[in-house]
């Protein structure tokens, strides 16, 4: 693939330097002034809920049972639309996939996809949308009888209609590459409601900023699930046993997940590499934020596990490579790595050989893991993408010492591995358990680009947050450095082009992950690692930062739960 053969060309040479070296670089530490650890493990070892008792869990199934009741009785298709929209927005479709999908079935059925005179324009909307997520071949021309044909805009009314245009601008961010309908639908939705914010009243004031701010295809569903339970709670057309329900199911969610974060501190504190490493971020409970993320289920006890382990090694290595390390140091950490041999580290510091060893001997233990369970080895042949992800820092830790900025696209083709999202997503498919079958196996080298396009989403999300800190402390340029270099552009303009690729990714990625069965449950855990850098970047670094709202999603999903009584 094109990726593999630009990265292996530029392992092999670099350009020359344009700027001076920095001074005495390899000789000296460099410091990112982290702050410490807000976290006190002892803390985050007591945290525990009493929603993880068998009377809560009857008490759920009744809920379930008396559920179930409502989409026989939601006749007509707005009401079937709604009350899916409404299940999965408050976290419990995993209680009703076979409800929703006998639901979307009928009306995904009806051969006449265009919108009859009757039918609206919110209508429209929240029926492509949800179609749409669920991987069912649905057209664009669904809103052209909306739409004025000489012009080629969507039609004005003399009333606006707020919930239809959130509807709308929610439906366009699930566009495919090529859809100019979908494009005038965002760009018409996202005027009315800017022109409408001054005249609203507070509840749907805030409605219309959380979609402005992130729309809902790019963000992590479990993070959105307390502020959407809120907002249905103010609705008068709430229905209080689905609310009760949410409650429930969220505190005993959040229970299953205290024993998993108490279980992950236990482990970091005993591995005790953030004694050897104080120059690194210590961020275990973003790590496991972030591996929660990934997959909220409660059947993914495992993935979030290995992948807490999995996130916390990349950040420390990520310093190692960025912060502190000499550039012999960095090669003799990246043959080791490429190597993966103990032996070749003896030659390091002490703290990088520790370093190594925790990386080797927990890539190594999630293997063993794996095959107890599977009968064969399976990760440590992808265990590659480790190596590929320390040859791409090295490559960064080149162009420091050189001085060299690189050209954007330059940049990408090494960042795009630097970014770790190969390593997340082999890791998150491995540690699926049964959920990966047999025949599954070649998935990622079937779907590289969706790779790629997800790397690439955490990449540029990262650099248009933390590009400004980097180079305040000497990094290697990130992708808004090379392109106001290479196009001579403001930092202003050369952030718009960054969120226009982010765009344009996100529209390649939308293409990649519909549809795609009997690998949707995996595609859609892929699918979060992209969201879950817009998480974390969307007010600030909020992995190095943990007082931003890092902190605060930290509590409000792991920490409080509803009062139900």
């Amino acid at each position: 693939m094109e990726f593999k053969k630009q990265f292996q060309a530029l392992q092999q040479t670099l350009p020359c330097q344009s700027n001076p070296p920095a001074s005495d670089a390899v000789h000296q530490r460099r410091s990112a002034n982290y702050k410490p650890n807000i976290w006190n493990y002892d803390y985050l070892e007591s945290l525990s809920s009493i929603y993880d008792g068998q009377e809560y869990e009857r008490q759920a199934q009744k809920l379930i049972v008396n559920v179930k009741d409502l989409f026989e009785e939601a006749v007509d298709k707005v009401a079937k639309l709604e009350l899916i929209d409404s299940v999965e927005k408050l976290g419990l479709d995993s209680h009703f996939d076979v409800e929703i999908k006998e639901a979307l079935d009928i009306i995904s059925s009806t051969k006449n996809k265009n919108p009859s005179p009757k039918e609206d324009l919110y209508t429209t909307a929240l029926c492509f949308r949800l179609l749409r997520q669920h991987g069912y071949e649905v057209s664009q021309d669904m809103f052209r009888g909306f739409m004025d044909e000489k012009t080629g805009l969507f039609k004005k009314s003399t009333r606006t209609n707020i919930k239809e245009m959130l509807e709308l601008l929610e439906a366009s961010h699930l566009a495919l590459e090529g859809e100019d309908i979908m494009d005038a639908a965002r760009d018409f939705s996202t005027e009315t409601l800017k022109d409408c914010i001054p005249n609203l009243d507070c509840d749907l004031a805030e409605q219309v900023s959380h979609v402005f701010e992130l729309p809902s295809q790019r963000r992590l569903r479990w993070f959105d699930v307390k502020w959407h339970i809120n907002a249905y709670e103010k609705d008068r057309h709430m229905n209080a046993m689905l609310l009760e329900l949410a409650k429930l199911h969220f505190n005993m969610v959040q229970a299953t997940l205290q024993k998993e974060l108490r279980e992950s501190s236990r482990w970091w504190r005993n591995l005790g590499l953030s004694k050897d490493l104080s120059f690194a971020r210590d961020r275990l409970a973003e790590s496991f934020m972030c591996s929660v993320g990934f997959a909220s289920e409660p059947r993914y006890t495992y993935l979030r596990k290995s992948l807490t382990k999995v996130t916390n090694l990349i950040a420390i290595i990520d310093d190692v490579y960025d912060v502190y390390g000499t550039l012999e140091e960095l090669k003799l950490f990246t043959n080791a790595v490429n190597r993966w041999d103990v032996s070749e580290t003896q030659h390091l510091p002490e703290c990088l050989k520790n370093c190594f060893l925790a990386l080797y001997n927990t890539v190594n233990e999630i293997a063993n893991e794996i095959q107890k369970e599977k009968g064969s080895n399976q990760l440590l042949p992808h265990a590659k993408k480790w190596t590929d992800f320390c040859n791409a820092l090295f490559v960064e830790a080149k162009w420091y010492n050189m001085g060299y900025t690189p050209s954007l696209q330059e940049y990408l083709s090494n960042a795009w591995i630097s970014s770790a999202g190969a390593i997340f997503l082999v890791h998150q498919f491995f540690s699926m358990g049964h959920d990966v079958t047999k025949g599954m196996e070649d998935f990622l080298e079937k779907n590289e680009e969706l790779v790629y396009n997800i790397s690439m989403i955490i990449r540029l999300c990262n650099d248009l947050v933390t590009s400004v800190a980097e180079q305040e402390r000497g990094d290697a340029p990130s992708s808004i450095v090379c392109y106001m270099r290479e196009a001579t552009v403001s930092e202003e303009i050369a952030r718009m082009h960054i969120q226009g690729m982010i765009n344009k990714t996100w529209k390649k990625i939308n293409g990649q992950c519909f549809n795609q069965y009997p690998t949707q449950q995996f595609v859609n855990i892929a699918t979060n690692t992209a969201r879950m850098a817009h998480s974390l970047y969307q007010n600030g670094d909020g992995f190095g930062v943990q007082d931003h709202g890092t902190r605060k999603n930290i509590m409000f999903l792991l920490v409080e739960p509803f009062m139900l009584y």
